[in-house]
């Protein structure tokens, strides 16, 4: 600040007329008081147009910030959504095998495949939770304690629903017997699930509204969003034609180990 008194002092010495400073009268003091004003209105410019531009870029970065988390919280609930629906999905089948107990084999091997499972990407949290800049750019403190409210109950759902019902299972093995399967309490995980869903989907709206973000345009982030997974994708293809390939091949051995009489 005192190196800018200085500049402004030089420039106003600088176009300080040689006339006014020998005392030429009224006209060359309106000249003077003309050249202090373009000098003023030029460090404004200068001085104003650096802050239009900085804050117009943390503005940006602010809303990029935002729509990152708001698409990570997107994509966290329709998994829990979608693992809500399968317990739902398995207590009916549980039902079905109650009123005909002959669909047992049949449905237990459909109950098999609706285990929820869940992958969630912890990257975006760790930005959000632990950078004190990415905090101080959003300049939204209720925002950022939901939004860590909200990985707190997700974690809650991953290790309460997901992760238990799956330790159960491979402990309980209830697909193993009518008695197994028909005693397993998916209803206490549908429970679980369904608190999880409602209070992580509270927290997302909350923040959607607090950060006025519409349902349209995270729809357009996460078109953006696939495009650039798509196109970064290349690789996976490629590994994915190679497991084909292998399971092909492994085909092929084993219809040779049967016409071999092996099996």
């Amino acid at each position: 600040m005192h190196g800018t008194s200085i500049e402004v002092i030089m420039n106003i010495k600088l176009h300080t007329p040689k006339s006014l400073k020998a005392g030429s009268g009224m006209a060359t003091m309106k000249q003077f008081l003309l050249s202090l004003l373009a000098t003023t209105v030029s460090i404004v410019l200068t001085f104003g147009t650096a802050a239009i531009i900085d804050n117009n870029k943390k503005q940006k970065e602010k809303r990029e910030i935002v729509m990152m988390v708001m698409y990570d919280m997107y994509n966290s609930l329709k998994s829990v959504e979608k693992g809500d629906s399968l317990l739902r999905q398995t207590m009916e089948l549980q039902r079905q095998i109650t009123e005909d107990t002959s669909k047992f084999e049949t449905l237990r091997i459909q109950i098999a495949t609706l285990i929820p499972t869940v992958d969630f990407t912890a990257t975006t949290e760790q930005i959000v939770s632990s950078s004190i800049e990415t905090i101080n750019t959003v300049g939204n403190v209720l925002f950022t304690e939901n939004v860590a409210k909200f990985y707190q109950v997700r974690e809650r759902y991953k290790e309460f629903v997901c992760d238990s019902i799956q330790n159960a299972i491979l402990k309980e093995a209830p697909a193993a017997s009518l008695k197994g399967i028909l005693s397993f309490e998916y209803w206490f995980y549908a429970l679980m699930s369904g608190s999880c869903r409602i209070d992580m989907q509270h927290l997302y709206t909350q923040c959607k509204e607090m950060m006025d973000v519409s349902d349209q345009q995270i729809a357009v982030y996460k078109e953006a969003r696939l495009r650039m997974e798509k196109e970064g994708s290349g690789a996976a293809t490629a590994d994915d034609s190679r497991s084909e390939k292998i399971l092909d091949l492994q085909k092929k051995i084993e219809e040779g180990r049967k016409k071999l009489k092996l099996e």
